[in-house]
């Protein structure tokens, strides 16, 4: 079992509670390991070492910055399946899923560490012909990064990878729920020997960590993904102080299956957008929205697939499925298809726990198929975060963008069709930050920008060369001899 206390100043400091949390395997209830339950003086320290240690960080060239991600990245590799093991352990995922995200953060690193090489500003022409003006772009200072349990690898450092390289320091709490995880990539940070106070993790509980974090005086950006209903109350409180604040929140990503499509390819990119990582992604498909002349052959298709998935411990060969990630995201899976049934959809697949052996003790819940679901549905409306998909029939393209649109959110959305003119008329109409053309609705590459649109985000992008427009501020200078 792994016990881990906060990385502050350089330093495993405990808490001054001196309480510790424990990490529980959603797959069979053990200790994973603990991590500490910490206080706002925990969170007063941290942030005072970041302030202090940014005035020599951001005075460091942007290619000396770059080459310690540089050292983290080749030290993660070294310790990538550790960290995936953990992961897996932590929050259900399958190994090879965590390998993978493993690897992506590695990839975030090298990427963001060739920024600290590139341009950050341009020279404009002044209307006085002795001058020469400007743009550079300096750091925000301390910025404090909050993340989710779903991705404790990669979004944490695809937060924290632009935030350093552009001369930040960093105060992270991450989700409970992976807080092992992310400690074991802050270990790698730590092995760089990044300078003391750049970089530091205080765990603990949103109400009093995070809150504390957002309220600072000196935390002069947040970083946040993860519930709308946190992330709105982030944002406001941010606002009302002045600090500049990037939120990515929810999704209720569909997928849009017409006549014309390669409905094998369809069926593919629909389980796996949809119920890889136990449909627990932003990104995920929850929707699918058919044309009615492929309705019933898809559906066929569909559910002969489902019922190939296997469930069970992610450390297991040959599971495709894990568990949710925790009881309380088990619960409300388990709500949400009760609700399902409720309000008329038809169970087609699926419906409640699954209890196999070995997994009597996880929080499992099998692979969860409606149809007959409408607009005014909960299940069609409100974000799940499980491994469930709804079904909705449409006559055409124009009544499947429809109700594809009509949704508070707009993250992620994909398409099947080989008819050129409908991609078209799909990209230009659909309401999402990320639009995808026969691929699932999950997934976004590391170099392109990243975000939603509606209430999904704070209308900022993270990821690529869009991440500096958020971890700098633009300053404009006029130098006259």
């Amino acid at each position: 079992m792994d016990s881990f206390k906060n990385f502050i100043d350089g330093n495993w400091i405990a808490s001054s509670s001196r309480e510790t949390v424990s990490s529980i395997n959603p797959a069979n209830q053990a200790v994973v390991g603990t991590v500490q339950h910490s206080t706002q003086a925990d969170v007063e320290q941290a942030v005072r070492a970041a302030k202090k240690a940014q005035v020599n960080w951001r005075s460091l060239s942007g290619p000396a910055r770059g080459q310690f991600l540089y050292q983290v990245a080749t030290i993660m590799e070294s310790h990538l399946a550790e960290i995936a093991e953990t992961m897996t352990q932590e929050m259900g995922k399958t190994l090879p899923e965590a390998k993978g995200e493993t690897a992506r953060g590695i990839a975030l690193l090298r990427y963001y560490a060739t920024e600290g090489m590139h341009k950050v500003g341009d020279v404009i022409p002044s209307t006085d012909s002795e001058a020469l003006m400007f743009t550079t772009r300096v750091p925000l200072g301390v910025v404090g990064v909050i993340t989710p349990w779903n991705f404790p690898v990669a979004i944490p450092i695809w937060k924290m990878a632009p935030a350093l390289i552009y001369g930040n320091t960093v105060v992270i709490k991450p989700a409970s729920e992976a807080a092992v995880t992310c400690a074991k990539v802050m270990e790698c940070f730590a092995e760089a020997h990044l300078p003391a106070g750049v970089f530091n993790m205080v765990t603990g509980s949103g109400s009093v960590v995070g809150q504390g974090i957002v309220e600072h005086p000196d935390v002069n950006g947040i970083t946040f993904t993860g519930s709308n209903e946190v992330g709105k109350r982030i944002g406001q409180t941010a606002l009302a102080r002045g600090a500049k604040y990037q939120l990515e929140m929810g999704g209720k990503n569909p997928v849009i299956v017409l006549d014309d499509a390669d409905l094998d390819l369809a069926v593919r990119e629909t389980i796996s957008g949809g119920l890889r990582s136990t449909g627990q992604k932003c990104t995920a498909t929850s929707r699918v929205i058919i044309q009615s002349g492929v309705y019933d052959a898809f559906k066929e298709k569909l559910l002969e697939k489902i019922n190939e998935i296997t469930v069970g411990n992610g450390l297991h060969e040959n599971v495709w499925m894990g568990p949710c990630a925790s009881e309380s995201q088990f619960k409300t899976v388990l709500r949400y298809i009760e609700l399902g049934k409720e309000e008329g959809a038809t169970l087609l697949a699926g419906g409640g726990r699954y209890t196999e052996e070995g997994c009597e003790k996880g929080y499992f819940v099998k692979p969860t198929v409606f149809e007959y679901v409408t607009q005014e549905m909960t299940i069609a409306r409100e974000e799940i975060f499980g491994p469930v998909l709804a079904l909705m029939k449409v006559n055409s393209l124009k009544e499947a963008l429809e109700v594809a649109n009509d949704a508070e959110f707009g993250l992620s959305a994909s398409i099947f069709t080989t008819n050129i003119g409908y991609m078209l008329s799909f990209i230009e109409q659909m309401d999402a930050g990320l639009v995808r053309v026969n691929a699932e609705t999950a997934g976004v590459e590391l170099q392109a920008p990243f975000g939603g649109m509606k209430q999904s985000s704070s209308h900022s992008r993270e990821q690529g060369k869009a991440a500096i427009e958020f971890f700098t501020a633009t300053k404009t200078v006029f130098v006259k001899g």
